[in-house]
């Protein structure tokens, strides 16, 4: 039974607490034994907290036996982005430029999931300093993806989504700057969940680009996605029942499928078919706005990074992949009049896209138009690395640049996701909606 466990939801986790079938410490301890024993643990986790672990479950247990748990996921074990504070534990954020940081408090959000009984499994590894959509990173270890153990599992939040994948943590959390959640989740088979800027607190969280930056879970259904969203922020959890395709209105996204590669699209295509065949009633665009926004990213979200950033590039350079200090280095060629002209004409490119899409339920597009890349050739081969990150994050960036909430789920196509963007603020519909397109794309 222990083994069935690995590959459980959480919310059947927390009904099992609940309901006395299983005690969290053991639960906790099946997996810390399976993280152990793991061929590819040390390609997914940056260091453990056994001992933070093992305490959290000895109390939920006691918790559980007494009648008195404080939610449905109390007990449950789940792990974190290496880019959340953890008190006295070490934060790098996959860089040689961080070593052995060690936070004094927990990031606020570790602070509410710990409140609400969530077990602290460990620190993922991830793309350094979150600069990558990708998860190459030679400078701490690369994450493989699940369906292909020779490519890249997908970044930034790359051990976030592996952790989950092959069963060594119940569900995880990761952040997203441009694609840093939904793309590891699509292609590692997975719910993500990219929340709106502000939704949640970064208090405590290594920052890319602050104004872009949010964070999310990665789960294997969107109901542990929605339970694990309400520990995150302290509140309830959308109400998912009764949630339906009836009537709900798609704008397919045509810039999404621009050069989009043949399986990515196939999963789209089928995953679309059944939502139609649900109920959904489909139209299409291509928006030349959003095209304008994509020509913007490098001065909003590479001129914002490497602003952050700076002082500690440039005291130790050599210590970067150079591929991600040279992507940082980007953010130096634009002035300050560029930076804020483009911020000024995303503000009202954002005015018209949410103009544009306000009749429709959702818009849809690949989650990523590329499938996972070459680790061996994404290191050997530069002009391969610059085009297959600017390709996998393509579509993604799309809802940072609109502030918009976001959702991918996968699509029964292997390392395929279909992505749901719904308005900012607007989680609790988006995920009545991807209930909704679960139970018909499972």
């Amino acid at each position: 039974m222990t083994n069935q466990w690995l590959t459980m939801s959480m919310g059947d986790l927390g009904r099992g607490i609940g309901a006395g079938d299983i005690d969290p410490l053991a639960l906790t301890e099946t997996f810390l034994d399976a993280i152990k024993t793991h061929e590819f643990t040390d390609r997914i986790y940056a260091r453990l907290t056994e001992s933070r672990a093992l305490a959290e479950a000895a109390a939920a247990s006691k918790r559980a036996a007494s009648g008195h748990r404080v939610g449905i996921l109390d007990g449950v074990p789940i792990s974190w982005k290496d880019l959340f504070d953890t008190a006295g534990v070490v934060t790098e954020a996959g860089s040689a430029l961080l070593k052995d940081r060690v936070p004094t408090q927990d990031a606020a959000v570790l602070r509410n999931a710990t409140a609400q009984g969530l077990i602290c499994l460990g620190k993922t590894h991830m793309s350094e300093l979150a600069f990558s959509g990708l998860g190459l990173n030679p400078v701490t270890a690369t994450s493989p993806c699940v369906n292909d153990l020779e490519a890249v599992s997908g970044g930034s939040s790359s051990g976030a989504a592996t952790a989950v994948a092959f069963g060594l943590a119940a569900g995880s959390v990761g952040s997203d700057t441009g694609g840093s959640v939904r793309i590891p989740a699509a292609w590692n088979d997975l719910v993500g969940l990219k929340t709106s800027g502000g939704r949640l607190s970064s208090d405590g969280t290594v920052p890319l680009a602050p104004r872009f930056d949010t964070i999310g879970p990665l789960c294997r259904t969107v109901e542990d996605t929605a339970l694990l969203l309400a520990a995150l922020e302290g509140g309830p959890a959308p109400d998912l029942r009764g949630a339906s395709l009836k009537g709900v209105r798609l704008l397919v996204l045509e810039n999404g499928l621009t050069d989009a590669r043949d399986q990515p699209k196939a999963g789209f295509d089928s995953a679309l078919g059944r939502l139609m065949d649900a109920g959904c009633i489909v139209k299409r665009a291509h928006l030349p706005i959003v095209d304008e926004a994509l020509t913007m990213s490098g001065v909003l979200f590479t001129t914002e990074a490497y602003a952050t950033w700076y002082d500690k590039i440039e005291a130790q350079p050599d210590l970067m992949f150079a591929e991600i200090r040279d992507r940082f280095r980007a953010g130096g060629q634009y002035t300050g009049v560029e930076f804020v002209r483009a911020w000024q004409r995303l503000d009202d490119i954002r005015k018209e896209y949410n103009a544009a899409v306000a009749g429709f339920d959702a818009v849809v597009l690949p989650t990523a138009p590329i499938m996972p890349p070459n680790v061996e050739r994404l290191m050997t081969d530069h002009a391969y690395y610059i085009e297959e990150n600017l390709m996998a994050l393509r579509n993604t960036r799309i809802g940072n640049l609109m502030g918009s909430s976001g959702l991918t789920l996968p699509t029964g196509l292997p390392s395929t996701g279909i992505l749901l963007q719904g308005a900012p603020m607007a989680e609790a519909q988006l995920l009545r909606l991807g209930a909704a397109a679960e139970a018909v794309l499972a």
